[in-house]
């Protein structure tokens, strides 16, 4: 059987296909191997991970808990939504407190933001990064490591095709988590960026 990555192994074990036997290395080949600086495989990511999609209107959260062996678990997730009527202000306020109330009520391992690639005008940057600043501000005052993946990178490590719609996006989260509902699309990119973060992740 050919050699399957990590989100491969992920869908076929959900789907009920067969998965790759594990190799067996002699003990002598495998002592060499280390001696000579061979890389070893990489043990799956294990903890808790918070996604957060940045937005100052609708910053999507997730909490995913991932275990050696099993199936990733959504703990909780939401959508801030702020009113356009509403001082930017509060929104930056709202979110910093919306990811602060996760952290505290979970032990997070890591935190994976979603990377904001491309925008219309600097108006726009000003807003998204301002987003991001309140959400990384809440993460660093509980002293936890915040990784950022860009857009194209996470749907490569969730669905395997970097340019995959939201609806695929969604739909294939929804089938890893083995979600039963319908999740919002901010969410469901929070806990895309959180899948991919345990996917991709080197220790």
């Amino acid at each position: 059987m050919a050699r399957m990555n990590v989100r491969q192994m992920w869908a076929a074990k959900l789907a009920g296909k067969p998965m790759p036997a594990p190799v067996a290395v002699p003990r002598a080949a495998s002592s060499t191997a280390q001696g000579s600086g061979a890389v070893r495989a990489r043990p799956p990511f294990a903890g808790v991970v918070l996604g957060v999609d940045p937005s100052l209107r609708g910053t999507g959260l997730a909490l995913v808990e991932f275990g050696a062996g099993r199936t990733p678990v959504m703990l909780r997730c939401q959508t801030v939504r702020v009113a356009a009527k509403l001082p930017m202000s509060v929104a930056l306020a709202e979110i910093h407190r919306a990811i602060t109330g996760f952290l505290e009520q979970t032990a997070v391992r890591h935190v994976a933001l979603e990377q904001t690639i491309y925008v219309q005008n600097i108006r726009t940057a000003q807003i998204l990064g301002a987003a991001r600043g309140a959400a990384i501000a809440a993460v660093a005052l509980r002293d936890l490591p915040v990784f950022e993946y860009p857009p194209l990178r996470v749907k490569q490590a969730v669905v395997g095709a970097g340019r995959a719609s939201k609806e695929q996006m969604a739909r294939t989260v929804m089938a890893l988590l083995g979600h039963g509902r319908v999740l919002a699309p901010d969410e469901a990119d929070a806990a895309g960026v959180a899948l991919c973060h345990a996917f991709t992740w080197r220790e």
